[in-house]
């Protein structure tokens, strides 16, 4: 039972069902290993042992009796900690709101119990979900398995870690400006940024402009698409005030299973969206230049689909000054989604701090011209690619960061770092739109051998395309097989 990890969450699944192992047995290995790799990556802000095993201990009593089947049951999972789950602590990545324990679960908490997976905790996060990099206060920082020293993104950086050291199979994560594509890519795993409003947000969740959304992380397409059907629960949510299209026929996994779909037209972008963003960020802003394996890895997933009958074709991606202006407003009143005692507020990091300050300064009538601003971009934005079946681009624009890389000269340059290296994300959380992040560059870097992801964006609703893609580029050229050191 040593190799446990080694299998996907498909096949994890499969061997459940088979009677070949129990699930405590899955439950135990995973536990083993979020106490010794989970560890050292910095994966879990929580690990929920006693709470894990002795969901195991039901599901393989449901099992003897033939009570419950499907494609996932018996996988050990996690849940990002900015993700109510009641009985749970839940602290956001915090010293301010450590410890707090939701009543109610987030609805996905209860999907991924539905689909038959069993949480075995929380997996580590940054204050609030706020940076790309997942350093927390007073706790070790999430590191990327491939070498760590660097960072495993954010805001999922923990679960990220967690998946990419073999830790668990898959784990949910949300994306609400890259916090699944940028630790997708720093990390070597399959990620899914969904269409808004494909995952129910409630009871109490979501942001009011519709930024964040759920999505999987995975190493595989086919184990991602599997846990985007549990999270979806292979419907519409008509209660959510974004409602895509449902699902398809079959699921996502049917998509991942289905062979090649039919042949696509696709942009290629590997020139960042905006230029001199100094007037907005002051003389704190970095340029946004793009690491040549980013480019390489972009390219030759772009000459790979030409190869497998795609049409691609260059297209110039651009955000207008305006549109990052609103974003980046959005993003600061977002920031004062938690509530904080206002003698907690010193003990917020400097980031943290930073953002709220700036949120606070945000009058009403700023705050609606900014999400007016949003909607009109989108439109233009969607418009401008319309032809298109999606848009590939690298994931960021950098090879994964050493830790404390972005802190490291204080919050304004802190955010400006974060703006450079990921100059691509945020266009799908400001459209809706859903994106694939794929890990198909593996460059050497000072010696070491690093994951560099590429990403396709796709049409709303049309995660099923993604999908389609992802998987026909991982048959042409697999990764599962890779292995970090620390496996």
């Amino acid at each position: 039972m040593s190799d446990l990890h080694e299998l996907t969450a498909l096949e994890t699944a499969a061997a459940v069902r088979r009677g070949d192992i129990r699930v405590l047995d899955v439950v135990d290995h995973a536990l083993d290993r979020a106490e010794t790799v989970g560890a050292r990556l910095g994966a879990f802000a929580v690990v929920t042992g006693e709470r894990a095993r002795d969901a195991a201990r039901g599901i393989d009593a449901a099992l003897a009796r033939d009570e419950v089947s499907g494609p996932l049951v018996g996988v050990p999972t996690a849940i990002k900690d900015l993700t109510a789950t009641a009985g749970v602590p839940t602290g956001r990545g915090s010293v301010a709101t450590r410890g707090r324990v939701p009543e109610v679960d987030d609805d996905l908490v209860g999907l991924l119990r539905a689909a038959g997976t069993v949480s075995i905790g929380k997996t580590a996060v940054p204050e609030f979900g706020l940076p790309c990099y997942t350093e927390p206060a007073g706790s070790p920082p999430a590191v990327t398995p491939w070498d760590p020293s660097r960072s495993a993104g954010g805001s999922s950086g923990g679960a990220a870690a967690a998946v990419a050291g073999g830790v668990l199979p898959v784990a949910q994560g949300s994306d609400g400006g890259g916090s699944i594509r940028i630790p997708a890519s720093v990390c070597g795993l399959v990620g899914i940024k969904t269409t808004r409003g494909r995952v129910p947000a409630g009871p109490a969740g979501g942001d009011p402009a519709g930024l964040s959304v759920p999505g999987p992380l995975a190493r595989t397409v086919a184990d991602a698409a599997a846990l985007l059907d549990a999270l979806c629960g292979g419907r519409t949510w008509p209660g959510e005030p974004f409602v895509p299209d449902a699902p398809p026929v079959g699921g996502y996994l049917g998509v991942a299973d289905a062979g090649p779909g039919p042949r696509r037209r696709i942009g290629l972008s590997t020139t960042p969206p905006f230029g001199d963003l100094s007037a907005l960020l002051g003389p704190t802003s970095t340029p946004a230049v793009v690491d040549p394996v980013c480019v390489a890895a972009a390219e030759d997933t772009a000459d790979l689909l030409a190869s497998l009958g795609h049409v691609v074709e260059p297209v110039d991606v651009r955000l207008s000054e305006e549109a990052i202006a609103a974003f980046l407003t959005l993003w600061a009143v977002l920031s004062l989604g938690d509530p904080v005692a206002p003698e907690d507020e010193e003990r917020l990091q400097p980031l943290t701090r930073l953002l709220r300050w700036r949120g606070r300064e945000v009058g009403s009538t700023a705050a609606l011209g900014a999400l007016h601003v949003a909607q009109v971009e989108t439109r233009r934005i969607v418009a401008a690619r319309a032809g298109l079946d999606a848009v590939l681009t690298p994931s960021v624009a950098l090879p994964p960061r050493p830790v404390g890389w972005f802190s490291a000269d204080g919050p304004e340059t802190d955010f400006a770092r974060q703006v450079a290296f990921t100059p691509w994300t945020a266009i799908a959380n400001m459209t809706g739109e859903p994106a694939i992040g794929l890990p198909l560059g593996w460059p050497e870097v000072d010696g070491t051998t690093l994951p560099v992801g590429v990403t396709l964006r796709g049409r709303r609703g049309e995660e099923a395309v993604l999908v389609a893609l992802g998987a026909e580029l991982e048959a042409a050229r697999p990764w599962a097989g890779r292995r970090p050191p620390v496996w």
